[in-house]
C-alpha cells in the first residue's frame, strides 16, 4: 500500500503543474477579453482628414480633451461602416458638427 501511495506521488507535481497552466491560460484569455478598455486611455485619432462630404456622414462622436487624451476628437461613422477622424479646426468639420447639433434640437 505504501508503494502505491509513492509511485502515485510523482504524477501529483505533474498534475499540479497542468491546473496551474490552465488556471494561468484562462487568466490569460480573461485579460485579452479586457483589453479594449486599455486602448480607450490614449487617443483614438492619430491622424485627421481636414473634411468629407456630409452626404457620406451617418453620425458624429466629438470627444472632449480629458486624461486620455489631450486633445478634441471628432470621429465620424461613415454610411459605409467605416469610421473617420476629422480635424476639429478645419471650418469644414466646423460646419458638419454644427450641422449635425442644430439638425437634433428640432428633432
Amino acid at each position: 500500500m505504501a508503494r502505491a501511495a509513492l509511485s502515485a506521488a510523482p504524477s501529483n507535481p505533474r498534475l499540479l503543474r497542468v491546473a496551474l497552466l490552465l488556471l494561468l491560460l484562462v487568466a490569460a484569455c480573461r485579460r485579452a477579453a479586457g483589453a479594449s478598455v486599455a486602448t480607450e486611455l490614449r487617443c483614438q485619432c492619430l491622424q485627421t482628414l481636414q473634411g468629407i462630404h456630409p452626404k457620406n456622414i451617418q453620425s458624429v462622436n466629438v470627444k472632449s480633451p480629458g486624461p486620455h487624451c489631450a486633445q478634441t476628437e471628432v470621429i465620424a461613422t461613415l454610411k459605409n461602416g467605416q469610421k473617420a477622424c476629422l480635424n476639429p479646426a478645419s471650418p469644414i468639420v466646423k460646419k458638419i458638427i454644427e450641422k449635425m447639433l442644430n439638425s437634433g434640437k428640432s428633432n
